[in-house]
């Protein structure tokens, strides 16, 4: 898909393949196709393609076809309701469709996204996490499953939450996913937390054959709250996915983190070779941080612009 975006040429790019040869050319945006055949991440196509399609001479759609909530890749919910309104920071908007929600192994979700092209991409400042003051979200069956099993992952994550946070209401929706909405059966849960500056962190799990469904609710319930406790404004997944934006932007950018990921350390190793940005990592000199394991993240953006625009 990146290869057809830009008029590109690529090498290797079979399986089995150890290496590949990629040499693009002008990105030129569009309606483009990507089909992973299985249940591999739409939300991964999108990581992918989304610095591409932003410095297109044109705008661009892109239909994505593959798993919509799969394991080892954000589920398309975080993507909508936590990704995007922290990645618009940067000063774009994106439209993202979901037509059909696919689960592995079968795979068959498909979404659409819409974007136009920006000259440049604004630099964000993430650091003042504020109080939380809301959690909310959705746990899903598709296909067979029961629809108890999504009110079972409710009450197990509602309790798990209680203990720790008494203070406000938990409102997270159990869903049966319409039947022309979804390919093959699959269950999972997202819990999200907003906070008074805007902040949003989330848990999420997958239901998996054999798995009861009180142990997924409580798996989502639980990394929503560790996400909460390292005093970040961002939770462990977010941190690595606004690297890349992170470099190409017009500025200085600052985040707070938790431990950082070696996903991030990963992101910034190769945004600092491929886009020659400069980042620092320092530990949070916050009062309120001391005890914590916070990490500020800085990055000298290297102001890419647009040269369509």
């Amino acid at each position: 898909m990146i290869r057809d975006l830009c008029d590109g040429r690529l090498e290797g790019a079979e399986i089995g393949s150890t290496e590949i040869t990629f040499i693009p050319e002008k990105i030129k945006g569009g309606v483009h196709t990507a089909d992973t055949k299985t249940a591999g991440s739409v939300c991964l196509l999108m990581q992918a393609s989304m610095p591409c399609v932003l410095f297109a001479a044109a705008p661009s759609e892109l239909c994505l076809k593959g798993g919509t909530n799969a394991e080892m890749a954000p589920q398309i919910d975080y993507t909508v309701l936590v990704f995007k309104p922290i990645i618009e920071k940067f000063g774009f908007k994106f439209n993202c469709d979901i037509k059909m929600r696919g689960y592995y192994p079968k795979g068959g979700g498909e979404v659409i996204v819409q974007m136009s092209p920006v000259k440049q991409l604004n630099p964000i400042n993430l650091t003042d996490r504020g109080s939380v003051t809301k959690i909310y979200g959705r746990a899903f069956v598709a296909g067979v499953l029961p629809f108890k099993v999504a009110k079972d992952m409710v009450a197990a994550a509602v309790r798990c939450i209680r203990k720790e946070i008494r203070d406000l209401y938990v409102s997270i929706q159990p869903v049966q996913e319409p039947k022309d909405q979804a390919f093959g059966n699959g269950n999972g849960i997202i819990i999200i937390a907003e906070t008074s500056t805007g902040c949003l962190f989330a848990g999420s799990s997958l239901g998996k054959r054999g798995v009861n469904a009180d142990k997924v609710g409580i798996e989502a319930a639980e990394m929503l709250l560790a996400n909460l406790r390292h005093g970040g404004t961002v939770d462990e997944y977010l941190q690595d996915q606004l690297i890349v934006f992170m470099a190409l932007a017009n500025g200085v950018s600052r985040i707070k983190t938790g431990p950082v990921t070696l996903h991030t350390q990963t992101a910034i190793h190769f945004a600092e070779q491929l886009a020659k940005a400069k980042f620092t990592v320092k530990k949070s000199e916050d009062e309120e941080d001391a005890s914590k394991d916070t990490y500020i993240i800085e990055c000298q953006g290297i102001g890419m612009t647009n040269p369509n625009i």
